[in-house]
């Protein structure tokens, strides 16, 4: 069930029977002169709502606007400060759980968000409010995105240019070979690190025109072969944590427990 289309009967009636929700998280971004500002929520939101419809799983509207202060030099981009971003996710989880909901998967599409919302889940694990995980496409099915592509490159690369070519058809075709030659093709030798540190803030500081990898190796094609399998995985996942006894899900005890007299 998509939860923004229900009335509050509705909604009401499916609640009293679920204790999952997914919760889509994106961004508004650039992603190279090729794909649209909204490449990470249209893929997040994509999933989210293939997973629901085929597993009669309760999804929520889509957080549009992530934590993005990294792609801030290129026109569009949108981006939240992270303790704003987490104290709002956070808020929106709890509102999940006064509804009756104890278990909730962020579908996640942008890499900025993944410690926020990681952190996000410690908050509400630890005063036992609910159970909350990040989830990530790419990382769910990383083999099959290594067997696809060559150059494959984290941001505006031939992975989320396949998927939104896949999912919303909103790629520029005529842009593909600009956004591999101006942007970084080759990330593993950029030298972005030194002695183990990471070198730069920005993706303007390696790529002029904000794209990583060869996106002219994508396809629709390829997108759908990535979109399934990880929609099959995200309902493992879901399929999965709803079937846990809450007992292994929430808090632990104390090793030790206190004397009561001091």
């Amino acid at each position: 069930m998509y939860l923004g289309d229900a009335t509050w009967p509705e909604a009401g009636d499916h609640l009293a029977e679920e204790s999952l929700a997914v919760v889509p998280v994106g961004s508004t971004e650039q992603h190279g002169p090729h794909l649209p500002l909204s490449t990470d929520h249209v893929i997040a939101e994509g999933l989210a709502r293939a997973a629901a419809d085929r597993a009669d799983l309760l999804c929520t509207p889509t957080v549009n606007i992530g934590v993005s202060p990294h792609h801030r030099q290129f026109h569009g981009t949108m981006s939240v400060d992270a303790p704003v971003f987490r104290d709002y996710m956070e808020s929106l989880s709890r509102s999940l759980v006064y509804q009756g909901i104890d278990r909730i998967v962020y579908v996640n599409a942008h890499g900025g968000n993944v410690e926020h919302l990681r952190e996000v889940g410690r908050r509400l694990h630890e005063d036992d409010a609910a159970y909350a995980v990040e989830w990530m496409w790419d990382e769910s099915i990383p083999e099959l995105v290594d067997d696809c592509f060559d150059q494959n490159g984290p941001h505006a690369g031939p992975k989320e240019t396949s998927m939104v070519w896949h999912i919303a058809d909103l790629v520029r075709e005529g842009e593909l070979e600009a956004a591999r030659d101006g942007g970084l093709r080759d990330i593993e030798s950029a030298g972005v690190t030194r002695n183990g540190a990471r070198l730069f803030y920005d993706s303007i500081e390696n790529a002029d025109n904000g794209a990583f990898g060869d996106p002219t190796d994508a396809s629709a094609e390829k997108g759908e072969r990535l979109f399934e399998a990880a929609c099959e995985q995200l309902i493992e996942l879901c399929t999965w944590l709803d079937a846990q006894p809450w007992e292994t899900l929430g808090p632990r005890d104390h090793v030790r427990e206190r004397s009561e007299e001091r």
